[in-house]
């Protein structure tokens, strides 16, 4: 059985006690108007929701963003939500950075916020985003005294959310937030990428991911954009989860036959029986993977490729899990079924708890934490049993280890983590007390028999994946293994289908079932294999020493041969034997009970006090010790012996130290003495006190040195006290201050995530400045005009080259008072000047000369920043020398012109080019009874009503005095408004400037005189 845990929903129908989304109003909020809004899911014209992308990373990341961006294509039909750790006190520029990077839309995530294809999302500094139904919610960011997971906070939504249309990619980061979400997410049946160490500017996060199994390609940032265009084209992430076997790659069953067989002969795993929708997409997701088409295809790389085999079963095989999953479901457990299991049980009995498809111990762990938690809050003592089983033995030695990474942290709390885990170098380790209640073992749930006698039996989010069948066969077996009265915790959509008789529900919300005792049907158990139980403590493992050239065995061959030559044994510290030199019968004997190689524990009688004497004074002196005479009675045979322990020295840096334990018979044929009755009855009786004389010998000596170890065992006793209340102290004080060290470094790391973050920001904004300036400096010095920027302090802050030639300044004087410096120019009041500018918002322009009497155009106008505020003055001097001149002289010359024009007898006319009266002569005013007023700057076709609109006239002062000089004797006969009819001879004349280009019209007039008869 892929006996997993896996945070597992409907597709649809999520539980509303899903983790933060469960306690956070601000999300339930966001999840309302989402699953009330059609925009939340989007559709491209289909019934099917926008392939949602999870970018994370950490620092180095705005590089590997940017690489990503840049080589994806813009119409993959997928949403990009970017989740970097950003510094929750400042502005993030990362949106505005992005969207250099890539034609796509880049949006900084706000609540509410439906994804659209082919846009990317950027996370806000303080907040956490999560998904429901298509639609980005923002969360507040929790106060955390370590690192900030944001990204493992995305990725599990993403993961609930969008199910096997799910993709996660991890980036370039630090410390190893993101590896839980990529879990979540492949659990999912979605796709998971990390970034190869050698592109990575940082590479723990990935390899973190890495190092988990979570992740499915590694590679550079350009080569996952190319995938994720693949995969966003695939119809793999278009089928809904529940998508049928007619959606899959085709494929028939023989080919899904051949594919059981081999995964059943590589793992002893049948997977037949299992729900065939999850089988079938677990197997399309590999075909992907590899891009395999066709399912017969992909039956023959596994029939070539045993690794893939193992990951394919690895993927069938859900594993995925997490502390304390569904927090409503333990505070149920302390409700309810504790306080029953402790009215049930004495002191002595222990509680039995097994948690079948425990994946990787999390749910095992959490359970004995939460039950000791509560026996403790009731001032309660009971044994503990949690039995974790899981048919795959990888997971089980992970399970047994109980070393889990630092993400953890956002499951479980602070207080929880100080009590019952050991911060690693890896992350975290269950404490040893915690880990010694919980027994794990390899076993299959749908085949091997059941522990017995369990009080509660966790089985979350397993039967799910059986099919009715299989579940009618493994529902009677839980129900056996419970003794009456014991607890069934099933999954959120889970139930115990048909054996309504078997179990009585406890709590409907929760799915928890108790046994009932007056059963209708017994359980039917077929027979099966025992698991292999292995508890915390296995047997210890003998030091290797080849490596430091020092084996001790052959040293005792060397001591034995050259010395001695006796029967013997080699004994570790320990005092068991590790080696057995010659026949050793005679003096050592297999004790009664369990197994023991303890030489103490072996000893024939008389051999054991002096055995124990000598090993003692050769542990304490590290020296050889002799102990003659030494009486061994064995059976009917008695022996006399000498008796001879050596420390066997290690070489200098080994720990390890061997002692040879020698027993030598001086006079091997006077030492073995048959005790036949008859010959003991003919003793002397000076003979016979012999035994008795022995006996207060050996009492005498035993008296003295169980004396002396009682006083060595005192005075141990009392240093070891001491020693050990100093160092529970000691070790108290070190523990605290490891704790600060480890919050206030989890918190530097996260800061400094931040910092660099923000570095790289900032450095990116910095390379923006620089060109900016580097344009803004060749604009200046490339303009032919003279520009001052003045602060608000009426500092001078920049010039331009022209400035420096016209205002008499040098690049010495930025920073001085414009006001201070003699300038080239007169400008009077100029320090009024600039603050009036600056305090009224409002520009100035005006006139003055220079030294030299040049003229200059001077303008002053507000300095205004991005913000719209006013930082002070930019002043702009023209040089106007030119035009001033030619306006000095034009006016000369109209002087001149309309003094002669005033003078003439005849009406006179100066038109522009666009035929517009500039000026009549008094005589013009006085013929037609008009001023000033009404003539200048009139069209002359709309003089007086319209009588000077004649084709004939415009025709001459269009089309022919434009190609000719002048023309004469025009004759105009026209009734004007105040003087009546009049016949007029007109003459024009084009009249050039010497600066200017285009021509003024002087248009003369006269009376016709009447023609003689």
């Amino acid at each position: 059985m892929p006996s997993r845990k896996k945070k597992s929903q409907p597709p649809v129908a999520r539980p509303k006690t899903r983790g933060a989304r469960a306690t956070n109003p601000a999300l339930r909020a966001s999840e309302k108007r989402a699953a009330a809004s059609t925009a939340a899911r989007v559709t491209n014209g289909t019934d099917r929701a926008v392939p949602i992308v999870g970018v994370g990373a950490s620092a180095g990341g705005l590089e590997a963003f940017t690489q990503l961006l840049r080589a994806l294509p813009t119409d993959t039909g997928m949403a990009f939500v970017l989740v970097q750790h950003l510094d929750p006190e400042h502005e993030s520029v990362l949106t505005e950075l992005l969207g250099k990077a890539t034609p796509m839309p880049v949006h900084q995530v706000q609540d509410g916020m439906p994804v659209e294809p082919n846009c990317v999302y950027v996370i806000p500094p303080k907040a956490n985003i999560a998904v429901w139904h298509g639609t980005l919610s923002l969360l507040p960011r929790a106060e955390t005294h370590g690192q900030h997971m944001a990204i493992d906070h995305f990725f599990r939504s993403l993961a609930d959310d969008q199910q096997s249309q799910a993709i996660g990619v991890v980036l370039s980061g630090t410390a190893s937030d993101g590896t839980l979400g990529l879990a979540a997410i492949k659990a999912a049946g979605g796709v998971t990428f990390a970034q190869d160490s050698a592109s990575a500017k940082f590479d723990g996060m990935p390899r973190s991911a890495i190092n988990a199994g979570a992740v499915d390609f590694c590679l550079p940032p350009q080569q996952i954009a190319v995938e994720l265009a693949r995969i966003g084209k695939h119809p793999y992430l278009r089928m809904a989860p529940t998508t049928p076997t007619e959606g899959l790659p085709p494929g028939g069953e023989n080919d899904l036959t051949q594919m059981f067989v081999l995964l059943r002969a590589a793992t002893g795993i049948d997977f037949a029986p299992y729900k065939r929708t999850m089988i079938q997409r677990r197997i399309a997701r590999r075909m992907l993977l590899h891009k395999i088409e066709n399912l017969g295809n992909y039956v023959r790389y596994l029939q070539h490729n045993r690794a893939e085999v193992k990951k394919l079963s690895q993927d069938l095989l859900i594993n995925v899990t997490s502390f304390f999953r569904d927090p409503e479901s333990f505070q149920a457990l302390q409700k309810t079924v504790y306080p029953q299991l402790i009215q049930q049980h004495s002191p002595e009995s222990p509680l039995r708890v097994w948690v079948p498809g425990c994946s990787t111990g999390e749910e095992a762990y959490s359970l004995a934490i939460s039950l000791l938690e509560y026996l403790q809050s009731k001032s309660a003592h009971r044994p503990i049993q949690i039995f974790g089983t899981d048919v795959d033995e990888t997971i089980i030695a992970k399970a047994r280890a109980g070393i889990y990474p630092k993400n953890i942290a956002m499951d479980v709390s602070p207080e929880r983590l100080r009590r019952f885990f050991v911060k690693t170098d890896a992350g975290y380790q269950v404490s040893k007390p915690i880990r010694d209640l919980c027994v794990f073992a390899r076993q299959d749930v749908t085949r091997d028999p059941p522990f017995s006698n369990v009080d509660l039996l966790s089985c979350r989010n397993l039967l799910m994946y059986f099919t009715p069948e299989l579940q009618k066969k493994v529902v009677p077996t839980l129900h056996y293994a419970l003794q009456p009265g014991g607890f069934l915790l099933l999954g959120s959509s889970e139930t115990v289908g048909g054996f309504a008789d078997l179990f009585s529900l406890v709590d409907k919300k929760h799915k928890l079932y108790a046994k009932k005792s007056n059963l209708g049907r017994m359980a039917t158990l077929v027979s099966r294999t025992a698991p292999q139980v292995e508890g915390p403590a296995g047997a210890k493992l003998r030091a290797d020493e080849s490596a430091s050239g020092w084996d001790p065995l052959k040293e005792a061959d060397r001591l034995v041969l050259s010395k001695y030559g006796p029967t013997g044994v080699v004994v570790n510290n320990d005092l068991d034997i590790v080696q057995y030199r010659g026949h050793t019968g005679a003096f050592l004997e297999p004790a009664a009970g369990a197994p023991s190689l303890n030489v103490l524990k072996m000893a024939r009688g008389g051999l054991f006090l002096a055995l124990r004497s000598a090993l003692h004074k050769a542990k304490k002196t590290k020296h050889p010790v002799r102990q003659a005479g030494v009486v061994i009675s064995s059976d009917d045979v008695t022996r006399l012996i000498d008796l001879h322990v050596i420390p066997l020295h290690p070489l200098e840096g080994s720990s390890a130290l061997l002692y040879l334990i020698l027993f030598e018979e001086p006079d091997r044929d006077a030492a073995a003495v048959r005790a036949a009755p008859a010959r003991i009855t003919r003793q002397a009786p000076a003979a016979k006190t012999r035994p008795s004389d022995r006996l207060r010998q050996e009492l005498t000596a035993t008296r003295e040195y169980l004396e002396s170890l009682l006083d060595q065992q005192a005075k141990s006793n009392e240093e070891l006290r001491a020693a050990n209340e100093e160092i529970q102290s000691a070790n108290e004080e070190l523990q605290s201050t490891n704790e600060e060290l480890e919050t206030a470094k989890e918190e530097l790391q996260s800061v400094n995530e931040e910092l660099m973050t923000v570095n790289q920001e900032l450095q990116n904004r910095n390379l923006e400045l620089d060109q900016v300036n580097d344009d803004q400096s060749n604009l200046l010095s490339s303009i032919q005009i003279a520009v001052v920027m003045v602060g608000k302090d009426s500092r001078i802050r920049r010039i331009t080259p022209i400035a420096e030639q016209v205002l008499n300044l040098i690049p010495s004087d930025v920073g001085r008072p414009l006001g201070d410096l003699r300038l080239n120019l007169n400008v009077p009041d100029l320090s009024a000047r600039l603050s009036q500018v600056v305090n009224t918002l409002s520009s100035q322009e005006f006139e003055t000369q220079d030294r030299a009497g040049k003229w200059y155009l001077i303008r002053l106008q507000p300095y205004k920043t991005r913000q719209n505020t006013i930082e002070g003055t930019v002043l702009s001097v023209v040089d106007v020398n030119s035009l001033k001149r030619s306006q000095e002289r034009l006016r000369q010359a109209l002087t001149y012109a309309q003094a002669i024009v005033e003078t003439a007898r005849e009406p006179l006319l100066i038109l522009n080019a666009e035929l517009r009266i500039q000026t009549a002569n008094p005589a013009f005013y006085r013929m037609f009874q008009t001023s000033p007023a009404e003539t200048e700057n009139i069209f002359i076709y709309d003089l007086a009503g319209g009588e000077w609109n004649v084709p004939s006239l415009r025709q001459l002062l269009e089309e022919i005095l434009p190609q000719n000089t002048s023309f004469e004797n025009y004759e105009v006969d026209a009734e004007f408004p105040r003087v009546g009819r009049k016949q007029l001879v007109l003459n024009a004349r084009r009249v050039y400037q010497d600066d200017q280009a285009t021509p003024l019209i002087l248009l003369a007039m006269e009376e016709a005189r009447p023609k003689a008869d």
